[in-house]
Parts: C-alpha cells; structure tokens; sequence
C-alpha cells in the first residue's frame, strides 16, 4: 500500500468520491436560483410582466353582400336570396415614430431581485386614405361612420392610466374588447365608433400616450410604413433583441440611448388587411431588462470548475509528498478536498448578502488560510505551505478570471490548462518513480 501505484489509486478515488458533495452543492445552487426566478416572477406577476405593443390600428367595417339564386322545385319559379355580412378592413399607418422612455430600478425581497420598470411611450403618426378597391368593395358599402383605432397588447392590468388617441385634434379613449379565441394572449384595446367619412381630405394625424409597469422586455411591432423609434432608458446593460436591431446605440454608466428606422420592405407583412388581423410578435424590436449575469450562474459557473481545482490542488500535494518523501494519510487528503468543498458553500451562502466579488475574495481567503495551515502541521515546514497557498490563490484567481470573461473563456481556459500541464511536467520529469517511498 506504500508503492506509488497504490497512492495514485487511493488519490484518484478519493477525488471521485469527492465529487457527490460537489454535486450537492451544484444542487443548492440550483434550489436557491429557482427561489429567487420563483421570486422573480411573483414580483413580475403583481408589477407587471414583459410589455408587448402593435398597434395604433385603423378599423374600418364594410358590408360584404352575396347573392343566392333559389329554385323552387314545384312551381320552377326563381327567387333570390340576399344576404349582407358586415366584416372589417385594418389599415397600418404610414408614418409611425416612437418616443419610450423606461426608467428601472431593482426590487428586493428577502436575498432576492428582480428589475423592473415603468415605461412612458408615444406614438406619433398619420393615416393616409383607405384603399379598398384592391378587394372589389364598393364606397357604399364601407361603414365610414363606424370606425374605431385597435390596439394590441398583453399587459392590460399593468397599464397607468387611462389611454387616449388624439386624432386631428379631437380625444377618443379606449375600452378592452373581448377577445374571440379564449386561448389569445394578446389583449385588444378599441376606440368607440369614429366617423371617418369626411377626414380623408387630407392625412389623418394621431398622437398617443400609454404608461406600463413591467419587467423583462418592452417589444414593439413596426406597423408604420416607415417605423422611427427611439429608447432610452437609465438601465445600464440592456440586450437588444427580436427581428430587428438598433441602426445606433449608446450604452454608458448613465443608461442607454437607441434609434431604429425600420421600413415596410425590411418586414415579412403588408399595411393592410381584410377579415382579420395576423399574429405580428415575430416581427417586434425588443430590448430585455435582464439582469445579465446573476450571483447564481456565476457560482454555478464556478462550481463548474470544482473538479479541477480539487484534481490540482491533490496532485500539488501528490508532487510535493513524492519529491519530499513526507508521508501524507489518505485521510489528510480528505480534509484538504472537503475545505476545498466548503469553498463554493461559503461562496454562495455570502453571494446572497453580499456582491459576487466580494463573496469570491473572503471565501477564496478562507480557504487558502485554512488548507495552508493544515499544511504546516502535514509537511512540517513552511516552504511548500507557503507554495501550496500561492497555488491555490493564483487557482482561484485564474478560475475567477475566467468567469468573467465571456467570449474568451474557453481561450482562457484552454491556455491556462496548457500551461498548467507542462508546469506539472517540468516539475515531474526528473522525479524516480521506481524509488519514490516514504522516508
């Protein structure tokens, strides 16, 4: 039990046995971030979920008339049936500019937070004359008196206020309509009848204002023939996101500033339907108010790497046992990899009070501490604890680096890996392994 072959073995199962702490710690990380996205979605449920917007809409209704001709199978006489059937044309305007401003801020409950926000948004426009002769519909079938503005949305609880179009100078407000399909998520917001029989002499202009309270997301649908949208925001690390991305962005410690121009030829729809409206969520801009990498996926990032440090920390101890012919009980060897356990415990439980940085240091601290402590009472000096110490520490150092690093992580991580290796090589290559006891 005292040859090399039998220390190689004991180690290299004592790191695997280590392991199934590892995962139970893996575990609680997992637990604690499904809190805290548990937390984050009742905090999204009662503020406000992410904000959808696709409209304003012009609606007008027309009568469609079809005629029957009906054979009496007695007399042979022919009469004929005339059935009218009211159906209703959306129009998209041609010129659509946006204005939203979405001011942020955290909310906190317990350990946990969630981002959430309230957005102010205006939307400016015309309409230019209604074309139904593309569907053969007479001018003394169209319901002019009867036309209404739709909007889209699915965040009706958490809009402030009321919502009001100015269409040339006269106010309408908006009432929720009951959606047809029980399963649509997709709310809908209408005018009461407007009649727009004399306001096509020239563009019909409208302005409109809507407040949300929300978190997530803000997405817009460009339904104008020339969508021009501006956002700015005090969150300091949006993510833009959806069909279409911002033409410039300016993004400092402040907030952010975007500008999209988006016309009718960049999108897969036309600017006006018959019949119904087409499912448009696809088509939206967006920009997420995520928090962009939580506490809990940097530590289950870092967990990540457990098995190495545990894997380099042991072959430290290995190398210098064998060079020094110190003898070092498979039990030592457990305490070290358990401290080493206790790391991603501790990082955790203070990641919850504290930053993750300031939880990486005192925790990373810690345990370099304890494990070159119980190194001078294993090796009996002070030369290799002081190397086993600076080890670790430069470890950890590299392992955090790597967590922040995104792009170039798996570049960072693979030259430090290399370099690792051929340390160990060097270090090894004059050691005799057929004369390597304990003294």
């Amino acid at each position: 039990m005292q040859s090399t072959t039998a220390r190689v073995f004991m180690v290299g199962l004592l790191t695997l046995v280590l392991l199934l702490p590892l995962e139970y710690v893996k575990a609680l990380i997992r637990d604690r971030k499904a809190l805290q996205e548990g937390v984050a979605n009742e905090m999204a449920d009662k503020w406000g979920g992410p904000v959808y917007f696709y409209g304003p809409i012009l609606k007008v209704p027309y009568q469609v008339v079809s005629e029957t001709e009906i054979t009496n199978k007695i007399t042979k006489q022919v009469t004929v049936q005339r059935l009218v059937v009211t159906d209703y044309a959306y129009f998209f305007p041609d010129d659509l500019k946006i204005n939203t401003n979405a001011k942020t801020e955290n909310k906190h409950r317990n350990n946990y937070e969630s981002a959430v926000f309230n957005t102010k948004m205006n939307f400016k426009g015309h309409y230019t004359t209604p074309d139904f002769s593309s569907q053969g519909i007479k001018p003394e079938n169209i319901n002019w008196e009867k036309a209404s503005i739709v909007i889209k949305t699915n965040n009706l609880k958490s809009i402030k206020g009321a919502v009001n179009i100015n269409l040339n100078g006269k106010a309408y407000a908006f009432e929720p309509v009951a959606s047809e399909n029980q399963n649509d998520t997709v709310e809908t917001l209408q005018t009461t009848a407007i009649n727009m029989r004399d306001a096509f002499t020239d563009a019909v202009n409208f302005n409109l204002n809507i407040a949300y309270d929300g978190t997530e997301q803000i997405g817009i649908v460009p339904i104008g023939k020339i969508t021009e949208a501006k956002m700015t925001s005090n969150w300091t690390s949006p993510s833009f996101d959806g069909n279409f991305l911002p033409e410039s962005k300016h993004v400092d410690k402040n907030g952010f500033s975007a500008n999209w121009k988006i016309s009718h030829l960049n999108r897969g729809f036309v600017q006006q339907y018959f019949t119904a409206l087409p499912e448009l969520s696809k088509y939206t801009f967006d920009v997420d108010f995520h928090i962009p990498v939580d506490e809990y996926q940097q530590n289950d990032r870092a967990s990540k790497y457990g098995f190495l440090v545990i894997g380099l920390t042991f072959l430290i101890f290995f190398l210098i046992q064998t060079i020094s012919k110190i003898n070092i009980h498979i039990f030592q060897y457990g305490m070290v990899g358990l401290a080493l356990i206790m790391f991603y415990t501790l990082l955790i439980s203070m990641t919850e009070h504290s930053s993750f940085k300031l939880a990486y240091i005192i925790a990373g601290i810690s345990v370099v501490i304890m494990i070159g402590t119980y190194s001078v009472s294993i090796l009996k000096n002070k030369k290799f604890p002081l190397f086993i110490a600076a080890s670790l520490t430069a470890l950890y150092a590299f392992i955090y680096i790597i967590i922040q690093l995104e792009s170039y992580a798996l570049l960072a991580g693979s030259i430090g890996l290399f370099l690792i290796l051929g340390a160990v090589m060097y270090v090894s290559r004059t050691i005799d392994w057929n004369n390597t006891k304990p003294a």
